[in-house]
Parts: structure tokens; C-alpha cells; sequence
């Protein structure tokens, strides 16, 4: 049976999509809310769940979730979700529709606005039972669909990470198929977020032997059996993007424990107006840097992870992520990115504010979060 079935019910194989109705009428959703962006519809990728669809349920969609999914959007698309008397949601593409549907739903039974329930403001307590949400996802590397966690961009202008365990999608539907058709490196980039997750989490100092286990695995699927580069390589190589999709839930399945100061600093660039900068290839440029200098504070953990790279010496794990970075077509600084030299005082307060920075094998100071952009920048 491809049901698995951990912190939510996930229908795992290729083909998976035609589960959708089924999982449809089990959770009583009779009206749901599509959420989605503009590439997916331009992709043919909703047409291809929409191809599953019951003939009885409307297709009722929100197509304009931005890159980083901001709070307006949220509000737009919730106000359409009421409008059409919705009663669920799908969200169906890369982490930032998943992320978006999880956003619209807190927001249908608990009051605006989103950053009184930031985890790093202790708005955990504030979240109760949602409705239903299926995640349908279309890239192999947030793990949105089975993580209590949703990143948006509030008013305040924070890139704000919410989670609870009422955030967890009812079901999510992992259909390796549905990437086929990802670009080389927007499937490099979402890998590679995929590889910080799985190496963050079991860096994290909290104790989870199940999660660490996890993770491991994610990473060796990833990076040592090279289901990465092959997806990268071969986009229609259905057993690396299977490899690659099992990855991105293993870590988020292992973050758990929490992240780390690849994020924090992720999370902080990615604000950056007029940038864009997409996440994933944040954390593979930034990766290098802070594991070079979490390095002293986790020596078991890090041969642990060279380990699960098949690497022979644990001290070559940040040169070995670089290389594979350049491999994968990804830039190697984020001056290369747009990031300038006078953007770091202020990524320096949003990164030490961060939630991840709290997970990190040590907590970095501002004085440390300083030298590292600068070296990123500088570099």
C-alpha cells in the first residue's frame, strides 16, 4: 500500500493524484478552496489534478500566491474562500501555495492578523483545530506538506514562520509524477532545501533519535545515492524524483527539532524587496558558511553527516556541499544573488530575531551573524 501514515495520511506513488476525490468526499469537503500560483496553472499541472477531480465538486481557485506568500495574498484569498462559502482547501504546487492554503486556513476560524501567532512572538497557545487542508505538492523540498509550519510574509514585514500542530495538512498527496516537468534549477534549488533540512534538523541540539534517523536518510537519499543530481540531470527520471520527493518529506519530518542559522539567515535575505530571492537556493549558498561554523560545536553530529554523505572525513562536508552547488548550476555567494554589502546591519537583526537561531548547534551572536553575511557578500 503506498499509505503512509506518520503526523497526517500521505498517499505516496506515482499516480497518487487519483486519490484526490476519495480523499475529498472522506474528509466531507464539498467546496474547497484551490490554492495555487500562476506557474502551476501555466505548467498543465492543475489541469493534471483537476483531470482527477469529482464532476460534483466546484472548482473554486486562487492562482495569484506569490513567490514568498505574503499576508495580503492570504487576505485576498481567504476573502474569495468566504465569497464562494468554501468548506476546505487544497493547496496544490512548491512550498509557497501549501504554505498560503495553511496561512487562509488558520485565518477562517481564528482572528487577523498573522503575526500575533509567530512562533517566535509565543503565539503557539493562540492556534486551535482548523479545517480540513490536502496538500497536494509539486516540488521535492520544503516538506510543507507534512510540517506544522507555514513562512509568510506579515504586515510588519517579517517573514514569519507560525506552526502548530493543528497546521499539519489532513492529507497530503505525493505524486513524484507531478515534477516531471520542474526546470533543472528550480529543481536544484528546492533539492537542495530539502538537503538543509535534513542537515539542520539533525545538527539541531534537541533530542530526537527517531528524527535524527530520518534525516540521515533524507540526506543519504539526496546526496549519496545521487537522486539529486540525477533529477537535476535527467527531469523525466521518475525514480530520482521519487528519491527526491521521500527527501523533502524526510526533512521536514526531521525538523521537527527545529532548524538552524541557515535559515535564520535564509529567512532574513529572503525579505529583501525587489530581490525575490527564492529559499531554497538561500540555504544552499548559505549551508557552506554556517557549517564551517557550527563545525567545533558538533564534531560527532558532523562525521555523522559525512557518514551519510559517504564522505571520508567530516572536515570536507563544506566543501563537498559547495561543489555539489556547482554542480547543480547554483550560485555561490549571495553577492552573486544581488545581496549588497549594505543590506547586512539589517539581516543581521532579522536573522538574530529568527526562531531557527534557538535550534542552531550554538547560538550565534550578532557579532557572529555580521561575520557571516559579510563573507557572503564580501566573497
Amino acid at each position: 500500500m503506498p499509505l503512509l501514515q506518520f503526523v497526517n495520511r500521505v498517499w505516496f506513488e506515482q499516480g497518487a493524484v487519483k486519490r484526490i476525490g476519495g480523499e475529498l468526499g472522506r474528509l466531507g469537503i464539498r467546496r474547497p478552496l484551490v490554492c495555487t500560483d500562476r506557474g502551476i496553472v501555466a505548467a498543465g499541472i492543475a489541469d493534471a489534478v483537476k483531470a482527477h477531480w469529482p464532476a460534483e465538486v466546484p472548482w473554486i481557485m486562487f492562482d495569484e500566491t506569490p513567490a514568498n506568500p505574503t499576508e495580503s495574498a492570504v487576505r485576498t484569498a481567504l476573502a474569495l474562500y468566504r465569497a464562494e462559502g468554501c468548506d476546505g482547501i487544497v493547496a496544490i504546487g512548491g512550498g509557497s501555495p501549501i504554505d498560503l492554503g495553511k496561512a487562509v486556513n488558520l485565518l477562517v476560524g481564528h482572528p487577523e492578523p498573522l503575526a500575533q501567532y509567530e512562533t517566535a512572538k509565543k503565539g503557539l497557545g493562540k492556534i486551535g483545530p482548523v479545517g480540513p487542508l490536502i496538500a497536494v505538492p509539486t516540488t521535492a523540498g520544503t516538506g510543507t506538506e507534512v510540517s506544522v509550519g507555514t513562512v509568510i510574509i506579515t504586515e510588519d514585514g517579517r517573514k514569519s514562520t507560525i506552526a502548530s500542530p493543528h497546521l499539519i495538512p489532513a492529507v497530503a498527496i505525493c505524486d513524484p509524477a507531478l515534477t516531471l516537468g520542474l526546470p533543472k534549477l528550480l529543481t536544484a534549488a528546492t533539492g537542495m532545501d530539502a538537503v538543509t533540512h535534513c542537515i539542520e534538523a539533525y545538527l539541531s541540539p534537541l533530542y530526537n533519535p527517531i528524527a535524527d534517523a530520518i534525516g540521515l536518510d533524507g540526506l543519504s537519499r539526496a546526496v549519496a545515492r545521487g537522486a539529486l543530481e540525477r533529477a537535476v540531470s535527467d527531469g523525466s527520471d521518475v525514480t530520482a524524483r521519487t528519491e527526491m520527493m521521500m527527501a523533502a518529506l524526510e526533512g521536514a519530518l526531521a525538523f521537527t527539532k527545529g532548524l538552524g542559522a541557515v535559515h535564520s539567515m535564509s529567512h532574513a535575505a529572503a525579505r529583501i524587496e525587489g530581490l525575490k530571492l527564492h529559499h531554497g537556493t538561500l540555504n544552499a549558498v548559505i549551508l557552506p558558511t554556517v557549517l564551517r561554523f557550527n563545525a567545533a560545536h558538533c564534531v560527532t553530529k558532523m562525521a555523522a553527516l559525512a557518514r551519510a554523505m559517504e564522505l571520508s572525513d567530516a572536515a570536507a562536508l563544506p566543501e563537498a556541499i559547495e561543489a555539489l552547488n556547482a554542480r547543480l548550476g547554483l550560485p555561490r555567494t549571495l553577492r552573486e544573488m544581488g545581496v549588497a554589502e549594505a543590506a547586512i546591519p539589517e539581516l543581521v537583526a532579522y536573522a538574530d530575531a529568527d526562531v531557527s537561531s534557538l535550534t542552531n548547534p550554538v547560538r550565534p551572536t550578532r557579532e557572529d551573524y555580521a561575520r557571516l553575511f559579510a563573507g557572503l557578500v564580501s566573497g
